[in-house]
């Protein structure tokens, strides 16, 4: 996919978040939360400029999204923990008891899945289980540079998320 069609399928994940954070009147979160994912939507295919690194290969796959992630949650624990007690407070009542670490581990994850989830929809695919597996999975449904399905993908994820962002207004 190309940058159009990653932002598109960044804001379809978004969206069930997006509803979730503005139903429990978060919209400063749900701001946050869309904000990073479209900002490193295209984090994975960093494997352009790095000499000897295959595209589409390590920075494709799930050990790369727990790297990612396991980043981000280190960054959280860091901020609860200098935040102190106040920010603690405010997580917990988001949340539930979700500390800033589990969340920053979530949010990184999610955002290399999600670029990963649209890699699968070419023929290329991807090596989501790399350096277990060599296999590669794809649903082939176009080619990545197919300018229909990146403009189609970011208008649905334009749409996915007003829709999201309405009704967790409305609830």
């Amino acid at each position: 996919m190309y940058r159009k069609g990653h932002f598109g399928v960044s804001l379809i994940v978004f969206a069930p978040i997006a509803f979730a954070l503005l139903a429990f009147d978060r919209a400063d979160l749900a701001l946050v939360t869309g904000g990073t994912m479209l900002w490193l939507a295209m984090l994975p295919d960093v494997d352009h400029r790095i000499p000897g690194v295959p595209h589409r290969g390590p920075t494709h796959s799930l050990a790369f999204a727990a790297l990612v992630g396991a980043a981000f949650g280190a960054a959280g624990v860091a901020v609860q923990t200098i935040a102190g007690g106040e920010i603690a407070v405010d997580v917990a009542t988001i949340t539930q008891g979700v500390s800033l670490g589990v969340a920053g581990f979530a949010l990184g994850a999610l955002t290399v899945v999600a670029h990963l989830l649209g890699d699968a929809l070419t023929p290329a695919g991807v090596n989501f289980l790399w350096p277990l597996s060599g296999r590669t999975y794809t649903l082939g449904l176009w080619t990545a540079d197919n300018a229909v399905a990146n403009y189609g993908l970011l208008a649905t994820g334009v749409f996915a998320t007003g829709a999201a962002a309405y009704l967790g207004v409305a609830v």
